[in-house]
């Protein structure tokens, strides 16, 4: 009986999950960004000329391709059902959005073991706003966050697991997301290095284990990332021979470099001129904005590239790319995206101190992707893939603390 209650709230949430988006798809205009023109630009281009270029004519690498590729896909399919494009994207980046509530479902069961956070976690990500506007957007997020959801998910199944096939599968799912967001990159690096620690240290009454032990854990936790490496390369390497042939040189993701420089101007202040680009490429002149800003003015570069671009990631939420009128299904709901934000800082410092658990796989996600944020502009689109991590641990924590309250009011009811 409890498992049929429990399934038809699932259910339940998501009928509304799906009555949310498509009622957001269907009763506001849509506003079309300039990256979004650019990629249909962009589109066109490789439909009608095989030239694949961003914002150029000439082939080039300014953008990694799974985007691209999945809006060409697209076309063509609009293209047989005589339809527009546009909305054809937005209607199947809906479907994409529920396939990433489950995911986020799942990872809430494989993190934290408890049905209560995954469903209220699965919850609160269909009445997030963000989650429902993003669908609007022709832009990367809607896939992006599905494909990253997809990687965790695997990647935390490898990890219980310790198969070789599921490191594997983890690695092309990893390979597949980079293809649509770059900054996905090194997220195995960290999390295969927080899996050894705890293997190492699986027993705080194990104080001390053998080095031969050690180096046992140490082989075969390496040879899954080694795994999960080769077959994110192996998904990297038609884009990487792709580049070598029409670029003549070697690009590991994408060779668009303003978001960097962008990056180097506290508080978005693109007038200052700390530094005269006299003739130097984009790289160059973003160097020495750096050296000369913690030169000159230390303070101030110190708090941007700290405390400044994290507040000014993390506390707007990310709008899609616009539409008339706003569209919300309730009042306020930019403090749900402020109460999910604060609310996982003291549980991520929490999982940091007991890194045992497997929730911290979410914390290093979050810390290892807000380190990344570090170095490029900040903008609040940035947030939005990870966003599904703070819902989680601050789930986890809040039922944590009305778990202690009301264990201690069944105490001092029963004394």
């Amino acid at each position: 009986m409890k498992n049929k209650v429990w399934t038809i709230a699932i259910i339940l949430i998501f009928i509304l999950a799906f009555w949310l988006r498509a009622d957001f798809l269907t009763s506001v205009k849509h506003t079309v960004s300039h990256d979004t023109k650019y990629y249909d630009e962009m589109v066109h281009r490789l439909l009608d000329k095989g030239v694949y270029a961003y914002k150029e004519e000439i082939s080039n690498a300014r953008v990694t391709p799974g985007y691209p590729l999945f809006m060409m896909g697209m076309y063509l399919v609009a293209d047989q059902l005589n339809v527009e494009p546009f909305p054809l994207i937005r209607w199947v980046q809906l479907l994409i959005s529920l396939a990433s509530l489950v995911l986020i479902y799942l990872i809430a069961m494989q993190a934290t073991k408890n049905k209560w956070v995954a469903i209220i976690s699965l919850f609160i990500g269909v009445v997030y706003h963000p989650f429902v506007w993003a669908n609007g957007a022709v832009l990367t997020e809607t896939l992006a966050l599905f494909l990253l959801m997809a990687y965790l998910s695997m990647q935390l199944y490898a990890f219980r697991t310790e198969r070789k096939r599921n490191a594997a599968f983890a690695g092309v799912l990893l390979g597949i997301a980079v293809l649509v967001r770059a900054e996905f990159l090194p997220l195995f690096v960290p999390l295969y290095g927080v899996l050894l620690l705890q293997k190492w240290y699986k027993h705080t009454s194990d104080q001390v284990s053998s080095l031969s032990s050690k180096l046992a854990i140490f082989k075969k936790v390496a040879l899954l990332g080694v795994i999960t490496g080769l077959c994110l390369s192996a998904t990297m390497l038609p884009w990487w021979i792709r580049n070598a042939v029409s670029l003549n040189e070697f690009v590991l993701t994408a060779t668009q470099s303003n978001p960097f420089l962008a990056g180097t101007f506290p508080n978005k202040e693109y007038t200052d001129k700390i530094v005269v680009q006299n003739g130097m490429s984009q790289n160059e002149y973003a160097w020495a904005r750096i050296k000369a800003g913690f030169t000159q003015q230390t303070w101030k570069y110190v708090k941007w590239y700290t405390f400044g671009k994290l507040k000014y990631t993390y506390t707007h939420m990310f709008m899609g790319s616009g539409h008339t009128p706003i569209y919300q299904a309730y009042p306020k709901v930019a403090y749900l995206h402020v109460l999910i934000v604060y609310g996982a800082i003291i549980p991520l410092l929490l999982l940091i101190w007991n890194w045992r658990k497997p929730a911290v796989m979410l914390a290093v996600v979050i810390i290892i992707m807000s380190m990344i944020r570090l170095v490029f502009v900040p903008e609040y689109r940035y947030n939005f893939t990870i966003m599904p991590l703070f819902i989680i641990i601050s789930t986890w924590f809040g039922l944590n603390i009305l778990h202690k309250i009301w264990v201690y009011l069944v105490r001092r009811r029963t004394a």
